[in-house]
């Protein structure tokens, strides 16, 4: 019997059928309501490092180690960057060679337990970047949000979020890219983050009270000269971009979105969340309606977007059909029920908030493009 069934039927015998539902939901839904910053996913699989040498890492094969692109490794203690598969090495059967750009800091050693990241960088834009920021406090609902703020020569700004499984630190992967088009960038931290307030119970919302801070993001930018923002969502950062994009009373200086694997059907997410996290599949609706009960989350995310009143703005949406945490089919429907305003560029064989990652140039270009009559 599986671990999480037999703690089902123990469960069941001792506090009966009505009070195991409410242990069992709670239980399965923590997977996505306690998904806090910078805590690997329970669908991210851990990986053994076998071996390292010149420029190279080898990994236990799986279809993680062998996605194409550019990812970080972390574990306890260590960080480091991995490149794409290196073609002419001496793969085994159950090991993979990749190129090992960097070590941020610690020490890969055979044995080490690694997971993949779509985080390259760690520390502050001008440690890891070389780029000049400032540290700024962004007054939120709750209080104080910390924030990085890159100057630029325009006035439109990129207010940038991250999601699920990682920090503020995620959004450094494009600022290098959006320096160079002289885009001014908020890298926002929200409640729930290191040094930022603790959301009500202790539990994230996936995007439906978290909004509310992207809003006073978009405040904040305006207090600070900007005459247009950007949001740039990725995960439950992309549900927040959308909340903002059609509930924020200062929606009108917002000139356009970009959503990186954005989370638009919320249950979708907490069942693919809940079954990482093992929990048998016939037990899901117990997951959904406990999250739904604590937090209030609620609604119809893609019709909120695609219906009256909502987006009106263009947008540019990266997701690909290996999310296996936010399904890419409502991103599919929402470019297909509103063509000419929302793009969706598909990107395969990408893991969730890793579309940048898969392919850096190929997504730029598509970024530069959009970004560029938005400026």
């Amino acid at each position: 019997m599986r671990p999480a069934t037999a703690t089902a039927a123990a469960v069941t015998t001792l506090l009966g059928a009505g009070a195991a539902a409410v242990a069992i939901g709670r239980y399965a839904g923590d997977a996505a309501l306690r998904a806090s910053a910078g805590r690997p996913l329970p669908a991210d699989p851990r990986l053994t490092v076998h071996g390292t040498g010149p420029g190279r890492i080898t990994l236990t094969r799986c279809l993680a180690s062998l996605r194409p692109g550019t990812y970080g490794i972390e574990g306890p203690g260590v960080h480091a960057v991995v490149g794409p598969v290196v073609p002419d090495a001496r793969h085994s059967a159950d090991t993979v060679v990749r190129r090992l750009v960097r070590v941020t800091h610690g020490a890969l050693g055979a044995g080490t337990r690694v997971r993949l990241t779509p985080q390259l960088y760690v520390g502050d834009p001008r440690s890891a970047l070389g780029l000049d920021h400032t540290d700024v406090d962004v007054p939120g609902e709750l209080g104080a949000l910390p924030a990085w703020f890159l100057p630029g020569a325009r006035g439109t700004w990129i207010i940038a979020v991250h999601g699920l499984g990682t920090t503020r630190a995620h959004t450094m992967n494009l600022m290098p890219f959006l320096r160079t088009q002289h885009l001014p960038v908020l890298g926002l931290s929200y409640r729930g983050d290191a040094g930022a307030p603790r959301p009500q119970g202790g539990l994230g919302h996936l995007g439906d009270s978290e909004w509310r801070d992207v809003d006073a993001a978009i405040r904040h930018a305006v207090r600070g000269g900007a005459e247009r923002v950007i949001l740039y969502g990725w995960s439950t950062g992309g549900a927040m971009a959308v909340h903002a994009a059609v509930r924020s009373p200062l929606r009108d200086r917002i000139s356009g979105l970009v959503l990186d694997s954005p989370v638009l059907d919320w249950e979708a997410t907490v069942r693919a969340l809940a079954v990482a996290r093992r929990t048998p599949r016939a037990l899901l609706p117990l997951a959904v309606r406990a999250v739904q009960g604590r937090t209030g989350v609620h609604g119809d995310r893609l019709g909120e977007a695609a219906g009256p009143g909502g987006l009106r703005v263009p947008t540019l949406v990266f997701h690909g059909p290996d999310d296996t945490v936010a399904p890419w089919e409502p991103s599919r429907e929402l470019a297909g029920r509103l063509p000419g305003l929302v793009v969706l560029q598909p990107t395969p064989h990408a893991p969730h908030a890793a579309m940048w990652n898969a392919s850096p140039a190929v997504y730029e270009e598509a970024l530069r493009r959009f970004l560029t009559p938005l400026m």
